[in-house]
């Protein structure tokens, strides 16, 4: 928070005051802040005592030696009496300042470690608990916050608070100190003198506010071009950045978009390098005007007979008086400080302070201990409205009925925004549903542990997500302590292993940042095998396969077969292909199931699974369509609106009748149609 302006003049901040106001103001208003902020210190209150006492010890120290200086030139050096300099004298007094300086250093160097690990401490210990509380978030936090706001928080807010302690506090006390010790040695040695320096600082304070003002606005652009660099750098060296410049061969144009950005950096350096050095000869004639007075008031009082002014008095009055500058300007920061500092912590508190808007009940039980069969779950007239939805939308889900007996295999498939995706993290509570219940092995979510749910299901969504380890680190995810053979095993049974074997180093290869070494298909496998190897008796397919290539699809539907065996499946599914043998299919419509049954029924039924299969099937010309029966076009059914009734459709909206009756099974590709 505390630093130096360039130019190698100390106490110029490069921070544009302002703009750091402007931010305090928008900072939340927390109850009670400054005691929960003295309650994160609690338990370093001993070490805090200690730094305020080395700080007072310091500051106090630091004025001692002027006066010392005052008695070697008048008692040592220069004898009042005329005679020769007193050695001894000056040895004890040399050495005393010596033991002084050395105990300064020592004080100053124990006070930055103290100050430092408490500092680091309170804000490793704000870290860790911000970000446990953020791990216990619903899912919805993270749907509707921003990653980058986050973060900030993690890394900029809390990263501040080391500063309050280290720079704020040390500053504040130090600073009084030094002020106050400093004004009372420029008292003991001259009293006279004293007030002509007083009189002068108001001035040197004035300019130097000044210059500081101009450095801090220059300082603002210059972070603010910073960031656009850092920006740049983040969107066009990241794997997605390089891939799309390189897809639309732009390199040459963000390189150029970068040298712009940078000769721009460029040039704020310079501008602030050079901005107010008018000012700062100002400030220095000042600062050196002031001893100049010094001298010439001291002249006068010499001449006039005055024998209380000696060389000493006025050597010793101009160490003290130039210490007393940049505390003086310290202390007027003081208020910014803590604003900024308050700022911080407001902001801090915001997050910890936001309650989960799911939670376990205080009776919540283990799904272990509940009444139904393992696996079985249940929808009973479920409603769904997320909560920022607007209050005369309709809701997501509306009266969803359904049940899902162990080992069975129910898919859900409709147009995109019916609400699919949403039935399956209801499952396992990761959304609260608004009305109706959902039951797991017979009993009611809302009545069990969320972590003994989670630790049944196993999900496989559409996105795959692999850290940047090697494939055994993304295995062992979700099961630390697996064996190598384990590993193995699941692999085999996701189709996979012969795949990783086939790599140079095996199951040791680096994966790279989301899994861009490998392909599509592998990375779904490789999911696929961590679900394995956590075994769940649940298993949620968000739409697995739907961004794969044919090939692809039918050798992850293979692994997604073995991996639903025995298990109760959910899976949802845009290509009707991977659900045909489903044990039951829902088709879900504005948020409501309107059709339901096997795959040959629905086509019989010929209602909307029908049609959404022959529109495939024409689509991917599996089976060849009528010539004179084009894949019909239903703008009546719309995800946003409720199921429309067949009676009322627009006059000409027809079902196929070309979708055959028998069970719909895909015909195998040909190499070259």
């Amino acid at each position: 928070m505390r630093g130096t302006g360039g130019g190698g003049h100390p106490g110029f901040r490069g921070v544009d005051i302002q703009a750091q106001k402007r931010i305090n103001a928008e900072a939340p208003r927390i109850p009670h802040l400054g005691r929960r902020v003295v309650a994160l210190f609690r338990p370093y209150t001993w070490s805090l005592v200690a730094t305020a006492v080395l700080v007072v010890v310091g500051a106090a120290l630091a004025v001692i030696p002027p006066l010392i200086v005052q008695r070697i030139f008048d008692d040592a050096l220069f004898p009042v009496d005329g005679s020769a300099p007193d050695m001894s004298l000056l040895w004890r007094l040399v050495a005393l300042m010596v033991a002084l300086f050395l105990a300064s250093a020592g004080l100053g160097v124990l006070q930055t470690w103290i100050t430092s690990t408490v500092g680091n401490k309170v804000t490793g210990d704000l870290r860790v608990r911000l970000f446990e509380h953020l791990q216990g978030m619903e899912l919805g936090f993270f749907t509707r916050t921003k990653t980058g706001v986050i973060q900030s928080r993690l890394q900029n807010d809390v990263g501040g608070v080391s500063g309050v302690l280290t720079n704020t506090f040390t500053s504040i006390l130090g600073n009084a100190v030094t002020v106050i010790a400093s004004l009372v040695a420029m008292i003991i040695i001259d009293w006279r003198l004293t007030l002509i320096a007083v009189v002068m600082m108001p001035f040197l304070v004035v300019v130097q506010r000044r210059v500081g003002q101009v450095r801090a606005r220059i300082a603002g652009e210059t972070q603010e071009s910073l960031s656009e660099l850092t920006s740049i750098t983040q969107e066009t060296l990241s794997v997605s950045g390089i891939l799309l410049s390189k897809s639309f061969n732009r390199q040459r144009a963000e390189s150029a978009r970068y040298a712009d950005e940078n000769r721009n950096q460029v040039r704020l350096q310079v501008r602030r390098a050079m901005s107010g050095q008018g000012f700062f000869a100002v400030v220095q004639v000042l600062m050196a005007s002031v001893p100049a007075v010094i001298y010439l008031v001291a002249g006068y009082l010499i001449t006039g007979g005055d024998a209380g002014i000696t060389a000493g008095t006025i050597v010793a009055f101009t160490t003290v008086q130039a210490r007393l500058l940049m505390p003086l300007m310290g202390l007027m920061r003081v208020s910014l400080d803590l604003q900024t500092s308050a700022a911080l912590f407001a902001r801090i508190f915001e997050y910890l302070d936001l309650e989960p808007a799911i939670t376990d009940a205080p009776d919540a039980i283990p799904v272990e201990d509940a009444p139904g069969p393992m696996g079985r779950i249940e929808f009973r007239d479920v409603v769904f409205r997320y909560p920022d939805a607007a209050p005369d939308a309709r809701p997501t889900l509306q009266g969803i009925t359904f049940t899902a007996d162990p080992g069975q295999h129910v898919a859900f498939v409709g147009p995109s925004g019916a609400g699919k995706t949403t039935v399956l993290y209801l499952t396992p509570r990761m959304y609260e549903a608004s009305g109706g219940s959902v039951r797991f092995a017979g009993e009611d979510v809302r009545r069990l542990r969320q972590e003994s749910i989670i630790d049944q299901v196993g999900i496989v969504s559409q996105e795959t997500y692999l850290f940047h380890a090697t494939i055994r680190e993304n295995l062992r995810y979700a099961k630390p302590d697996a064996s190598d053979a384990e590993l193995e095993a699941a692999c085999r049974a996701a189709n996979i292993h012969h795949v990783i074997e086939g790599f140079e180093r095996g199951y040791d290869t680096v994966v790279g940042e989301r899994g861009y070494r490998l392909s599509g298909g592998e990375k779904q496998r490789i999911a696929i095998a961590r679900v394995l190897l956590k075994d769940p008796p649940v298993l949620l397919l968000d739409e697995a396969t739907s961004a794969l290539d044919t090939v692809s699809e039918r050798v992850v539907q293979e692994a997604l077969d073995a991996a639903a065996r025995g298990r109760t499946t959910l899976s949802i599914a845009h290509r009707l292909s991977t659900v045909i043998a489903a044990d039951v299919i829902h088709v879900i419509e504005a948020g409501r199931i309107v059709e339901s049954g096997t795959h040959a029924s629905l086509i019989e039924q010929g209602g909307l699974y029908a049609e959404l299969a022959a529109q495939q099937l024409a689509a991917s010309r599996i089976l060849e369509a009528e010539e004179s029966d084009a894949p019909a076009d239903h703008p009546d059914r719309r995800a946003d609106r409720p199921p429309v009734d067949p009676s009322q459709r627009p006059v000409g909206v027809t079902v196929r009748e070309s979708v055959p009756a028998e069970p719909w099974v895909p015909t195998p590709e040909v190499p070259g149609t």
